[in-house]
């Protein structure tokens, strides 16, 4: 299969990619392995597909459609692949292989679904809603045993994106007060969390796709175990540059927490708090990689709440 892989992959990768990393050269070359291995064949890449993985349109040898995707490792495909399982097709995309034969190069077999019909596609209110209800089925007890080691925390992963945001504020002048406040924050949500849950970790509309089992599955999952308003922040600055657009955008954003929260019954003011986080954090990591319109619009968002 010759290919070149899609420019959004190409440019993320570029942005996240450590020194000396070889994993979008080596991509041909291990697709072709993964698809060899399983008998795929090969109908088109899906363009333009994910910021960190590989997504290709694949039938199966009795003829089935399905999804071959190849993540690097720093993108965790096997903490990706160990949700899929316990969540079982409930609420997410079916793992159609529960072997990790490829664990070496993150090759995961999906169940196909409709690719280019997300939510997104519904109106506004409605895929908000669609959104939440699919998220809420995700939510469940994690793992026990050996498996639960595979998932990074709440308090882990924000650690970690704590550490950068503190770097970078030290040489931005201009986010450094929104930082100081997202880390105060986050220190006190995280002196008591509500709940333990499996979470999808990065749940946003366009990962919400049209599906044949159930009218609507998630995909794309960056697993973590925490708190049920973690997971739901994300959704709330969804469409942020339409919100940014208005002069009203401020007041959805009120009203998109107070009824995400009331719908999902999670604490209006911990979703309040992690959307801040969320946000500056994703702000802030913009900046640092020069993505300089989409910082200007995360922090801006992040000033509202």
């Amino acid at each position: 299969m010759a290919f070149e892989p899609p420019q959004r992959l190409v440019r993320a990768t570029g942005e996240t990619a450590p020194p000396g990393d070889d994993w979008l050269a080596r991509l041909p070359e291990a697709t072709e392995q993964a698809l060899a291995r399983r008998e795929l064949t090969v109908e088109r890449l899906q363009v333009p597909g994910g910021r960190s993985s590989l997504v290709v349109l694949v039938r199966r040898a009795d003829g089935t459609p399905a999804v071959l995707k190849l993540a690097p490792a720093r993108a965790r495909p096997e903490s990706e692949r160990a949700a899929l399982a316990h969540w079982g097709g409930l609420g997410a995309v079916q793992l159609l292989e529960t072997d990790a034969r490829d664990a070496g190069e993150g090759a995961l077999l999906l169940e196909r679904l409709h690719p280019d019909v997300s939510v997104r596609t519904l109106p506004e209110a409605k895929a908000l809603l669609e959104a939440a209800g699919t998220l809420r089925r995700l939510w469940v007890e994690p793992p026990a045993g050996a498996t639960a080691h595979v998932f990074e925390t709440v308090g882990e992963r924000t650690g970690r994106q704590a550490e950068a945001m503190r770097a970078g504020a030290r040489a931005d002048a201009e986010a450094r007060p929104l930082v100081e406040t997202a880390l105060a924050v986050r220190e006190e949500l995280l002196s008591a969390p509500p709940e333990h849950r499996l979470l999808h970790g990065t749940l946003r509309q366009s990962k919400v796709l049209r599906g044949e089992r159930l009218p609507w599955l998630a995909v794309g999952p960056d697993p973590v175990v925490g708190e049920c308003a973690f997971d739901l922040a994300r959704l709330v600055r969804d469409r942020v540059e339409d919100l940014i657009a208005t002069s009203s955008g401020p007041s959805i954003t009120r009203r998109r927490i107070k009824k995400l929260a009331e719908s999902l019954e999670v604490d209006q003011e911990r979703l309040r708090g992690w959307t801040l986080f969320r946000a500056v954090e994703s702000g802030v990591r913009a900046r640092r990689v020069g993505r300089e319109q989409d910082a200007e619009l995360l922090l801006e968002f992040a000033t509202w709440l």
